[in-house]
């Protein structure tokens, strides 16, 4: 049942096949996407049509060698030099810096491990080593996980189509906010180590690891616990399981160490990859129960909500790249008096934090969920110390606790805050409005300065709010009403088409303070 009729074009890769098939695609003799043909597949012409994924897309203009294999396989189904877009030159996947990218199971640019010489990944074994006897010393037994585990126990060695290294423990907490208080408590003392710390969910964070050549490397730290009778381990398994099945832990190999790892290492990687987990799959997904993603999302997502789309929006080469100030921001600073401070809630690429740090030299703070969108105009302010970029979610009061004292320090009033696009980019069950108005007390009582902020009306057919990747349209007097009941008072509303067109997205300007006080009011 051979596979047949390959064809490739700017829209994508054709291929006829009677049976599932894994496919590596290769540029130059280098993996940079590999699939499954008729589950990624559109049906077309007795065949199946994969499209280019829009990670991929712009970097294919130009020529390359182009390579089709069953995965496991090294005689090639097709192998073409091939022209893809209008480019002349050849075909490079590769970062700035000039590193080598291909696409995880995701479909997202990563460096992966092929390739890697052990010089190259002895920092990140080094880290995995660290910080695992670091969560011993805080009374945590570490181990392998996931795609780490897997590499250790089916050849020794981190998995060549894979990113980054993982990393899991079992909690002796039954109760999910327990396992919540005790992950925060790890970061802390991971932190104090040094290392750069990014947080998924209430249960599992990102170590950001230096390799030799200066990049970064992610080492995930997912928490878990058992409760009636289930394993439960951020972020995809919830199945029965056994406590001896995890302790005492036994030890695997892994780039010539010794690791520790599930005592049962059988049984863990059959819930987390299924029955057939000794056969590579670099196109492998994930398939969660629903009932299993209701649980951890309800016990330790809350603070993800939106979360996901932005990470993919941001790493879409190009997204939020405009010139110049917002629309928003220069209404404003036509109509309005110097702030003493700005303040950019959802400040994406950072254009106007920079904007009003040029218009009035004031100090300055941009806030964003993605810890990579600002980074262009973070290393362009690197020299001023009344700018600055964190990275912030609207959804995590502890984010709100560290902005509200920066402000009470460095960022003096009246103080300009503003929010484009931001409560209509969360998902309403997120309650992106309620927390804004929260943010928007805090910085701005008794009148210590104005909010102004921008949200989607009405969706267009113009793709304005595709676009911007935005998750609803609100109504002006349901998100009046919720910040009035927060204590605001709306100074403003206007309605603006995007554009001229009769069918353009319409947005809606909004103007809110917190006024002052009065004696023996509340």
């Amino acid at each position: 049942m051979p596979v047949t009729d390959v064809r490739v074009d700017d829209e994508g890769i054709y291929a006829r096949s009677a049976r599932e098939v894994i496919l590596d695609v290769c540029f130059d003799g280098r993996r940079i996407w590999s699939f499954w043909l008729q589950r990624d597949g559109a049906v077309r012409d007795g065949g199946h049509l994969v499209a280019w994924p829009e990670s991929l897309r712009a970097y294919l203009d130009g020529t390359t060698r182009l390579s089709l294999n069953e995965h496991g396989q090294e005689r090639a189904l097709y192998d073409v030099d091939v022209r893809l877009g209008a480019g002349e030159g050849r075909i490079a996947v590769v970062d700035k810096q000039g590193n080598p990218l291909a696409l995880d199971k995701d479909n997202r640019r990563v460096k992966t491990f092929a390739g890697r010489s052990a010089e190259h990944v002895r920092p990140l074994m080094d880290a995995i080593e660290e910080v695992l006897a670091a969560l011993g010393k805080v009374g945590i037994e570490g181990f392998l996980a996931y795609g780490t585990l897997l590499g250790a126990v089916r050849g020794g060695r981190l998995i060549g189509h894979d990113s980054d290294a993982d990393l899991g423990y079992v909690s002796t907490h039954t109760e999910p906010a327990d396992v919540v208080l005790e992950s925060f408590r790890i970061q802390r003392d991971l932190a104090s180590l040094g290392y750069r710390i990014t947080r998924y969910s209430g249960a599992a964070f990102k170590i950001l690891v230096p390799e030799s050549d200066g990049s970064l490397r992610g080492l995930d730290v997912f928490g878990g616990f058992l409760r009636e009778g289930h394993l439960h381990l951020m972020g995809e398994i919830r199945a029965p399981f056994e406590r001896e099945w995890v302790f005492p832990l036994g030890t695997a190999t892994l780039e010539g160490r010794e690791f520790p790892v599930p005592a049962d290492t059988g049984r863990f990687l059959s819930v987390t990859y299924g029955p057939h987990w000794r056969t590579p799959d670099p196109a492998f997904k994930f398939e969660t129960p629903r009932s299993t993603t209701r649980r951890l999302s309800g016990w330790f997502r809350g603070i993800r909500t939106s979360r996901k789309e932005w990470d993919r929006a941001y790493a879409q080469r190009g997204y939020g790249r405009g010139k110049g100030p917002s629309a928003l921001l220069r209404r404003i600073h036509g109509r309005e008096e110097p702030p003493a401070s700005y303040v950019d809630v959802g400040c994406g690429r950072g254009r106007d934090v920079s904007a009003v740090t040029e218009w009035y030299a004031v100090p300055s703070l941009g806030l964003d969920v993605q810890p990579n969108a600002p980074r262009v105009q973070a290393e362009r302010q690197a020299g001023n110390e009344d700018v600055r970029f964190w990275t912030f979610n609207l959804l995590e009061h502890r984010h709100h606790g560290a902005v509200a004292a920066y402000a009470g320090c460095a960022l003096p009033a009246p103080r300009l805050v503003t929010a484009r696009h931001l409560v209509d980019a969360i998902a309403p069950d997120g309650l992106p409005v309620e927390r804004l108005a929260e943010l928007g007390r805090t910085l701005l009582v008794d009148g210590a300065g104005r909010l102004h902020l921008e949200f989607l009306v009405r969706w267009g057919n113009d793709g304005y709010g595709e676009e911007l990747h935005l998750a609803a349209a609100l109504d002006p007097d349901a998100v009046s009403a919720t910040l009035e009941l927060a204590g605001a008072r709306i100074l403003g509303r206007e309605l603006h088409p995007v554009s001229e067109d009769p069918g353009a997205s319409i947005t809606c300007h909004l103007v809110a303070d917190w006024p002052a006080r009065t004696a023996g009011g509340n």
